[in-house]
C-alpha cells in the first residue's frame, strides 16, 4: 500500500493508449463520404449532436459511435446515401474493433512500478466484450487487480465500485483524461484525482479544471510522472 492510498485507478482509453484518435479518423473519412451528397457546412455540428444525443440508447463504444455515423449520414444527406455507402460506415467499426493498441509512452513502467507497491484497479466506459478484447491486447492487464468495464462514469458508479472494494473514498486516488468522466466525480466523493490532459480526448470529456479541491487534485503532463507525485503525496 501508498499511503494514503489503498486502491489506485486507471482509465484506459486516452490515458494508457491512444483511442479517441482513432475514432476522429473514422469520423474523417464519413465526412468525406457524406460531403459528396452536397452541402456539408454544419456537418460537425450534427454529428456531435446525433452522437451525444445517442449516448443514452446507444451507450459509449464503437458500435454507438458507428450507428450514430449512419443515422448522421442518412440525416445530412436527405436519405440519399446509397446502401453501398453505409456499407463501408458500417465496415468501419471491425477496423476499429482489431485495431492496433498503441500504448501511450510511459504505461507499462509506470504500471509495473505502482503495482508492486498498491494494488491497481482499471475503470473503463465502453462496450464489455470489445474492451475486454482492448485491454487483453495491450498486455497491462497483468497489473490489474480488477477490470471494471461501466456504462458511464457518475459518482454513483464509483460509490458503487468503493463499496464492493470497501474502499473509502479518501482512500481513492484515480487518473485519468477526462475531468468530467475521470475526475470530478471521485473528488465529489472525496477521493484524489489525476488529470493528464490528452490532445484528442473528445470535447464531450472535457470541463473546466476543478476548483475548491486542495490537496486531491493534481494535474501531470505524462504517465511517467506519476510515481514520483504519488511518492511526494505519501511522503
Amino acid at each position: 500500500m501508498i499511503a494514503p492510498f489503498e486502491i489506485i485507478a486507471f482509465d484506459a482509453d486516452d490515458t494508457l493508449w491512444e483511442n479517441n484518435g482513432l475514432y476522429l479518423g473514422v469520423r474523417d473519412r464519413v465526412k468525406q463520404i457524406i460531403a459528396r451528397y452536397g452541402d456539408s457546412a454544419s456537418m460537425d455540428e450534427q454529428l456531435d449532436e446525433i452522437e451525444i444525443r445517442n449516448l443514452k440508447y446507444y451507450g459509449y463504444g464503437i458500435m454507438g459511435f458507428i450507428l450514430s455515423l449512419v443515422e448522421a449520414a442518412i440525416a445530412i444527406t436527405g436519405s440519399r446515401i446509397s446502401a453501398g455507402d453505409i456499407s463501408v460506415i458500417v465496415a468501419m467499426a471491425k477496423d476499429m474493433i482489431s485495431a492496433e493498441v498503441r500504448l501511450f509512452n510511459h504505461a507499462e513502467a509506470t504500471l509495473r512500478e505502482l503495482s508492486g507497491l498498491c494494488p491497481l484497479i482499471l475503470i473503463t466506459k465502453g462496450d464489455l466484450n470489445h474492451q475486454q478484447a482492448k485491454i487483453g491486447r495491450s498486455g497491462l492487464s497483468q497489473f490489474f487487480r480488477e477490470v471494471d468495464v461501466v456504462p458511464d462514469k457518475t459518482r454513483p458508479i464509483y460509490a458503487g465500485i468503493l463499496e464492493k472494494l470497501g474502499v473509502a473514498p479518501s482512500r481513492f486516488l484515480m487518473v485519468g483524461n477526462s475531468i468530467r468522466s475521470d475526475i470530478l466525480p471521485v473528488l465529489e466523493l472525496g477521493g484524489w484525482g489525476v488529470y493528464i490532459p490528452n490532445d484528442f480526448t473528445w470535447a464531450h470529456e472535457m470541463d473546466e479544471l476543478p476548483q475548491g479541491f486542495p490537496g486531491r487534485f493534481f494535474e501531470l503532463e505524462h504517465l511517467g510522472l506519476l510515481p514520483a507525485l504519488i511518492e511526494t503525496i505519501g511522503s
